[in-house]
């Protein structure tokens, strides 16, 4: 994509050292931790709230904070959890009861509304201009700063940074600014959650559900992805049992442009309208409505930066202490396949914890620019792991932190010493994974 070379006498609206692209786990976290290190920070949402896909695709139930008996993630993340919980809007598990092979159990319920009010009133407090209904339209270097166009509800506006972090979760500033990008040719499906109400699972026909179920396929009123695979089980057990869910399979789409995106949402929209008409014809579900959908397809994987170093399956398995290590990650490889509606999960080895370096968020080549979140750069398998959002919230953090240091003493981020990152972090209550001491040193 060629580069947009802007008028050099365009009228710049506000200059930051940290301008942060994405109001989600990772970007909010980003801001953040910026914002209290002192730097000049904004932080640009598309949406009208803050929280991301916890919030407008509702998969709020963030995780994993714990590993094997301890906790691995805190911070900027773990505070604004305890604050939800404390204010009624979350109930901690006992990270002391080990889950097993079901991780979900060590994940947490958040209220949304209570989750996103906690993240406007941290962000504030952080002294982040928060900036709503604007996307980027272009970015460009120019005299060693970031020279940024901004699209919003009147037009085109011109900022200034520092410093940018591309917390999209589809690598789209890295895209903007001309920096390489991976994806797969198989991206992993989105889903689309939704709350079914208007029956008791009780007066649920289930023969007749199996029926009706094998004619609609059939006839292609309903496909095998529209609910949840599990052998032996009958068909939306599962979503009728819970009252709707997370179990769909959105295939074929990618989201990681706005036409992309519209594509995704339609999709799973016309899943839903799928599942609601099959589901209206089954004995005791006639009476069946859509009580809850969310406003967003929740996407799980589009592209990530080509970084300084990349993450391997490898490297995230084996629980690698890289020299540059900034976080830790912690969840199963979790790579919902795009041809059906299974999952390949993978548990980790007991006693491994994964860590994620500082040049993984750089791309290549970069020295304004840092990502986080799920568009750091590694391979399909271990992005399916750290993409989560505690793992988002981590690296947002660290990414806030680097940044920061970077725009204060007007470097590059890839002369940011991985050190001083993890010791403002620890000032800021994460936890940081301890690095052998380097021999070449």
């Amino acid at each position: 994509m060629a580069a947009l070379t802007f008028q050099r006498d365009i009228d710049i609206a506000a200059e930051y050292d940290v301008v942060v692209f994405g109001g989600g786990s990772a970007g909010c976290m980003a801001a953040i931790q910026s914002g209290r290190a002192g730097a000049k920070t904004a932080l640009i949402e598309k949406n009208g709230i803050l929280g991301g896909t916890t919030v407008v695709a509702s998969v709020n139930f963030p995780g994993l904070f714990h590993a094997w008996g301890k906790q691995v993630i805190a911070g900027i993340g773990w505070e604004i959890v305890e604050e939800t919980a404390r204010r009624g809007g979350a109930v901690l598990p006992d990270f002391s009861v080990p889950y097993g092979h079901r991780h979900w159990e060590h994940q947490i319920l958040v209220n949304r509304f209570l989750y996103s009010a906690i993240l406007d009133e941290t962000c504030a407090a952080a002294g982040v201009d928060l900036r709503f209904h604007e996307m980027p339209a272009a970015l460009e270097i120019a005299d060693d700063r970031v020279l940024i166009a901004i699209a919003g509800k009147t037009g085109l506006s011109f900022i200034r940074a520092k410093q940018v972090i591309d917390a999209t979760g589809d690598a789209n500033i890295a895209h903007l600014m001309g920096y390489a990008l991976e994806s797969e040719k198989h991206p992993q499906p989105g889903t689309l959650i939704y709350e079914l109400s208007g029956y008791r699972w009780e007066d649920v026909d289930q023969e007749r559900l199996l029926r009706l179920y094998e004619e609609a396929l059939a006839e292609g009123a309903l496909l095998r992805t529209d609910h949840t695979s599990a052998s032996g089980t009958i068909p939306f057990l599962k979503e009728l049992r819970a009252g709707g869910g997370n179990f769909m399979h959105v295939t074929g789409i990618d989201g990681a442009d706005s036409a992309s995106r519209s594509k995704a949402e339609v999709q799973a929209r016309q899943a839903l309208m799928r599942i609601y008409r099959f589901l209206r014809r089954v004995p005791g579900c006639e009476r069946l409505q859509v009580g809850y959908v969310a406003n967003e397809c929740g996407i799980r994987e589009t592209r990530r930066i080509v970084g300084e170093r990349r993450i391997t399956h490898k490297d995230y398995v084996s629980g690698q202490v890289w020299q540059d290590a900034v976080c830790y990650s912690f969840y199963p490889i979790d790579v919902h396949r795009h041809g059906d509606n299974t999952t390949d999960i993978r548990p980790l080895s007991e006693g491994v914890y994964p860590t994620i370096p500082l040049s993984a968020l750089i791309p290549r080549g970069s020295d304004r620019l840092l990502a986080a979140g799920r568009c750091i750069s590694g391979d399909q398998e271990a992005s399916s792991a750290y993409r989560v959002q505690a793992s988002c919230m981590a690296t947002g953090q660290a990414a806030g932190a680097a940044a920061a240091l970077a725009a204060q003493g007007d470097v590059s981020v890839r002369r940011i010493d991985a050190a001083a990152v993890r010791a403002l972090l620890e000032r800021h209550g994460a936890i940081v994974p301890r690095p052998a001491p380097d021999p070449s040193r």
